[in-house]
């Protein structure tokens, strides 16, 4: 594996570990408790992930639909779910990047819903917006606590 699939790999790694970490660490009936005008923790956590799906559902199918309708509060009902949709979400991105053998592979032109663009562009993008929204998550739960 190159040094930027590596890098990146490590990167999207690290925020499903993170996610997985935060729903762990609080009940359920906190996740989803909003901080007033600001997003629950759960949604960005939830948001994150779906950034993430969409994503590499676009770069693996060619489909990149939002996730909308499967990452409500009222379809993701327990820890349990999740954490089974993060653990979804993951492995989606794992045969992402099993799809990647160079790092000249992300220098490649894909067809996205925003029109023809880099590859490496697409995941830096998903990484830096996914990765706000697991901040959010975490300043959240320290301005409770």
């Amino acid at each position: 594996m190159d040094y930027l699939i590596a890098a990146l790999d490590k990167q999207f790694g690290r925020l499903y570990r993170d996610s997985v970490k935060i729903v762990n660490a609080i009940s359920f009936d906190e996740l989803y408790r909003s901080g007033g005008t600001t997003d629950s923790c759960g949604t960005h956590v939830i948001r994150g992930a779906a950034i993430i799906e969409q994503t590499f559902g676009g770069i693996t199918t060619n489909l990149w639909d939002d996730p909308f309708e499967w990452t409500q509060p009222e379809t993701l009902t327990s820890t349990g779910k999740v954490i089974e949709y993060l653990n979804d979400v993951e492995a989606t991105r794992r045969r992402g990047f099993q799809l990647f053998t160079s790092d000249d592979d992300l220098k490649k032109e894909i067809v996205s819903p925003a029109g023809e663009v880099q590859l490496l562009a697409v995941l830096l993008d998903a990484l830096l917006r996914a990765a706000t929204h697991l901040g959010r998550a975490q300043a959240s739960i320290k301005a409770k606590g």
